[in-house]
């Protein structure tokens, strides 16, 4: 009897521990749609091909249309969840959630790409300010 007590509370644990887990996985999929990251997969990978079709001129139209039939941003989607669910709580998940459904939420996910794009673009210029620097500094002491 006890055994079998045991046994049933294992496993009502382990199906409250996945019924859990199900949950979160969920809210975090609604969240990275409302924070844009769905829609980002989807250009970042029909910029990627377009960089292939650059690459391959002579490769027929037809071919990229169907890797990008073949490609699924899910599949991101899914490699990412864990990452969300490995730093976030579901109370974390809750709270972005409520915050991607505001107003500064909304513009938030709005402008992230173009932040970030701009910011790149900031990033390399000042990094090739510091290796210039540095390419001069290392001149004058005789480096070079």
């Amino acid at each position: 009897m006890k055994k079998l007590l045991f046994t049933l509370l294992i496993c009502g644990s382990a199906y409250s521990i996945f019924a859990q887990s199900e949950t979160k996985t969920k809210k975090i999929r609604q969240m990275l749609e409302l924070n844009g990251s769905t829609n980002a997969s989807a250009q970042v990978m029909k910029t990627m091909l377009g960089s292939f079709e650059k690459m391959y001129p002579k490769v027929d139209k037809k071919i990229w249309e169907e890797f990008a039939k073949e490609i699924k941003t899910d599949d991101l989607i899914e490699l990412v969840i864990p990452v969300y669910d490995k730093y976030y709580t579901e109370e974390d998940v809750d709270q972005l959630i409520v915050f991607y459904n505001s107003p500064i939420g909304k513009k938030v996910a709005e402008t992230l790409p173009a932040i970030s794009q701009e910011s790149m673009v900031a990033g390399q210029a000042w990094g090739k300010q510091i290796a210039e620097k540095v390419v001069a500094k290392l001149k004058d002491k005789g480096y070079n």
